[in-house]
């Protein structure tokens, strides 16, 4: 089907916006939202889908009395689609070639601490949630990753490179390369087997 001309006069001006606003970006679909940009790094030819909201926070831990420095990089060649949300308060690193289908949730932040580990206070039922510590764990997603739609991707995990999230799936575990995951937590189903050059059901 052919684009009308409503369409292909959109495309040329957020083609037109991209190139003054994100150089290196290939395509940046408006409105786009992004906030703590200087802490965000952008590779070559990024492409996101329209309504896409990107932020990196700074804010002030009581502990160490200083600002914490968030890095959230973004690869070459990654594409992200529809009302993707990424969020970062220490690590969010998205590596090359990197897939993302629309309404997909990256982050690497959590209002308050709620983890079978000892070792931090956790966080009391009562204090206002929006008040609540943040606690941070890493995040990255691999080279080549594909997360379907609706995934959600929690603080703490790596997707290894080359793997596969299937639709409305939650990333809660740390999943290997070369795998399909699939479900809420996630869970492998199947890894490629580079002999028999097949996926096979784990």
């Amino acid at each position: 089907m052919e684009k009308s001309f409503y369409e292909l006069w959109k495309l040329g001006i957020n083609f037109i916006k991209t190139k003054i606003f994100f150089p290196k970006a290939r395509l940046i679909r408006f409105p786009f939202d992004i906030r703590g940009k200087k802490f965000i790094k952008f590779g070559k030819n990024f492409t996101t889908g329209t309504g896409c909201r990107i932020e990196a926070y700074s804010f002030q831990d009581k502990n160490i009395r200083n600002k914490n420095i968030p890095q959230l990089i973004i690869g070459n060649n990654v594409q992200i689609n529809d009302y993707v949300h990424l969020a970062c308060a220490n690590s969010l690193i998205i590596e090359d070639n990197v897939l993302i289908a629309s309404k997909v949730y990256i982050s690497d932040l959590n209002h308050g601490n709620y983890s079978f580990s000892n070792d931090l206070e956790h966080s009391n039922p009562e204090e206002l949630a929006k008040e609540r510590k943040i606690f941070t764990k890493p995040v990255k997603i691999c080279e080549n990753v594909w997360l379907g739609e609706n995934v959600s991707v929690l603080s703490g995990t790596v997707i290894g490179k080359n793997s596969i999230i299937g639709a409305n799936s939650v990333v809660s575990k740390n999943i290997p390369e070369n795998c399909i995951a699939v479900g809420n937590p996630a869970k492998v189903i199947k890894k490629y087997n580079f002999e028999t050059k097949k996926w096979e059901k784990v």
